[in-house]
């Protein structure tokens, strides 16, 4: 089998390029003048039977694994799952408070936390149990994993934000509303009781 030509070559390189399968027109815009479906019947044999293959569909043509090798890609794929607001809220309070047992998380979020959403944390390597309180009922505490400061780019638990920091971020000033609001409201009730 011969090498392709050099202009065949520049049409091969495109199509690797493209981040979407390009016309024939399309890809003549970037190549120039030539004869470019000669070079697509060219890369088209010369890829015929090998782990990529080149394909039209819809007169548009493209690189994509061979559909018999499909199968083997598939099984490497990671889905990425998105944190829930639940889940968010008690890495934050273990990462700031740790190490914190289940029932501080509660009372610090206000609400039960589930099962689920402590072993979602430790399933990511964000999250370990780092012993027993020492109180009745010895409950199990959990700290923060170096998987937690390197997927968050963290040197150690020192460099997470404060206060300061979140609310120069923006992060914290409708919290900060809403208190203002609400002390307000006490204010204004607690008068009219007065009167």
């Amino acid at each position: 089998m011969t090498p392709p030509d050099d202009f065949a070559r520049a049409v091969e390189a495109v199509l690797f390029a493209a981040v979407e399968p390009l016309t024939v027109e399309g890809i003549a815009a970037h190549v120039g003048a030539g004869d470019v479906r000669g070079a697509l019947r060219e890369l088209t044999q010369a890829y015929a039977g090998r782990g990529i293959e080149l394909v039209e569909n819809g007169g548009r043509w493209h690189f994509r694994t061979g559909a018999d090798l499909a199968h083997l890609l598939r099984r490497d794929r990671e889905e990425m799952r998105k944190l829930s607001r639940a889940g968010i809220e008690t890495l934050a309070i273990i990462a700031y408070h740790e190490p914190v047992t289940r029932a501080e998380i509660e009372a610090i979020r206000g609400v039960q936390i589930s099962k689920g959403t402590i072993d979602v944390l430790m399933e990511a390597g964000w999250v370990r149990p780092a012993g027993r309180r020492e109180v009745p009922g010895r409950p199990l505490m959990f700290a923060t994993t170096a998987e937690f400061l390197v997927h968050f780019g963290l040197q150690s638990r020192r460099d997470l934000p404060g206060i300061d920091d979140l609310r120069a971020a923006g992060l914290l000033d409708p919290v900060d509303l809403a208190f203002e609001s609400l002390e307000a409201q006490d204010e204004v009730e607690k008068g009219e009781e007065d009167a």
